[in-house]
């Protein structure tokens, strides 16, 4: 059977900054997209260090997953783009206070730039029970 996209959308997390929407569910299905360290109410790039910036990454990632009904847990994949990879280390550590075993699939790529000079950018995929 065929289903339709879907589009998640939440206040929780900053709002798309082009033609994309926050996250797509499809099926059983939950595309995220790429989250940087934007504040969700100012829709500013959250300065501090890049431990503080993915924090603000993965707090936008979860709203997007509440407001899809799952969690952490569900997130079977996910894509780290970094624009320094000496900064793999202190990303790695917060990224992983959000998650439990079994941990997604993943994958980290440097990058020259990334949107609005962010650091950071992490992408989900989740699994959503029908």
């Amino acid at each position: 059977m065929t289903q339709k996209p879907t589009a998640v959308q939440t206040t929780g997390a900053p709002q798309a900054i082009g033609p994309y929407s926050q996250g797509i569910r499809v099926g059983p299905w939950l595309f995220l997209s790429g989250q940087i360290p934007l504040d969700p109410e100012s829709g500013a790039l959250c300065v501090g260090d890049v431990a503080e910036e993915t924090a603000r990454i993965m707090d936008n990632l979860g709203a997007v997953l509440a407001a899809a009904g799952v969690g952490f847990a569900q997130v079977v994949k996910t894509t780290l783009y970094l624009v320094d990879m000496g900064d793999f280390a202190m990303v790695n550590a917060v990224y992983a206070s959000y998650l439990q075993p079994p941990y997604p699939a993943r994958a980290t790529i440097g990058v020259a730039t990334l949107p609005k000079g962010a650091r950071v950018e992490i992408e989900a995929v989740a699994w959503v029970a029908e």
